[in-house]
């Protein structure tokens, strides 16, 4: 693995921008106790993928962001980029002579990560570094205490050790992915045939809802042919109908004007009969006086 800088910005004790060259050779870095030489090794474990915080010595993930001194106040994020030369192809997939790694974390605790730049995922990231047999559970990165777990381990973990030596661990991730994604294939194939035999007894009930719902589509359908012949039928003879009425109408409006007529003579007979009766009462009133002065 040709790593030739890290490139660190508000990880841990590296509030200003800090970049450590690693050339030809045995890079060391040395100093008291305290003074962050463990942070080096973490945050290069860190853009590898590390998620856990106790593996940062730290108990939440925003630990590793530059929490500020007396006379220095806090950062928001931290920043820590790996440069590697792929100018021998280690990254085939990568077709740049350099390949730059970074990842970004703000203290509101959203996670970003660049391959050269430009935003990628971080299975991108771990599937890349599958590709040189890089990761962060592998023996690439030693920390403290670890060489005595390496030697001191049974031979089962021992076994894990060459396995990672030798590069098959991105087959055995893939491996692994592949065995997800089958038992994840056989579990919606088993919801599938669950579902299927739920549908397939209701397939029945529905059918008969299905018949009658045709039935009650046929006989609409036939009521609304109906419907609209009566309307049809009804605007059609509408006209002779009407003359029929009109007619009638007619015949009554003369018969009414005869009787109009009739009632307008009777007024007037009845009015001169009137008169009579008054003229005639006067002559019998007459008549009896007379009778009563020749009776006397």
């Amino acid at each position: 693995m040709n790593f030739t800088k890290i490139e660190i910005i508000g990880f841990k004790s590296f509030a200003n921008k800090t970049v450590i060259t690693f050339d030809h050779g045995i890079t060391g870095i040395v100093g008291p106790n305290g003074c962050g030489k463990s942070n080096v090794a973490d945050a290069v474990r860190w853009v590898l993928g590390e998620q856990s915080p106790k593996s940062l010595r730290g108990s939440s993930m925003q630990d590793v962001i530059f929490n500020g001194t007396q006379s220095r106040k806090s950062l928001s994020y931290c920043e820590v980029s790996l440069y590697f030369d792929n100018s021998n192809g280690m990254f085939s997939s990568e077709e740049y002579s350099e390949v730059i790694l970074t990842r970004k974390l703000y203290r509101s605790g959203e996670s970003e990560y660049y391959i050269n730049k430009k935003p990628r995922r971080l299975k991108d990231i771990v599937n890349l570094l599958h590709e040189c047999s890089v990761s962060k559970e592998g023996y690439t990165i030693i920390g403290q205490n670890k060489v005595t777990e390496i030697l001191s381990s049974k031979p089962e973990d021992r076994r894990a050790i060459f396995e990672e030596a030798v590069g098959i661990s991105k087959t055995k991730a893939q491996r692994l992915e592949t065995s997800r994604k089958l038992q994840k294939t056989l579990d919606n194939i088993t919801r599938f045939s669950d579902i299927c035999g739920d549908l397939g007894r209701q397939l029945a009930p529905l059918s008969r809802q299905a018949e009658t719902a045709r039935q009650f589509n046929a006989l609409s359908a036939e009521l609304k042919k109906h419907e609209v012949n009566a309307y049809l039928y009804k605007v059609e003879n509408a006209a002779g109908e009407k003359a029929a009425i009109q007619l009638k109408l007619d015949g009554i409006n003369e018969d009414l004007s005869v009787k109009k007529a009739d009632l307008t003579a009777a007024d007037a007979l009845y009015s001169d009969s009137v008169a009579k009766v008054g003229s005639n009462d006067d002559d019998i009133k007459a008549l009896n006086d007379e009778i009563l002065e020749k009776t006397v």
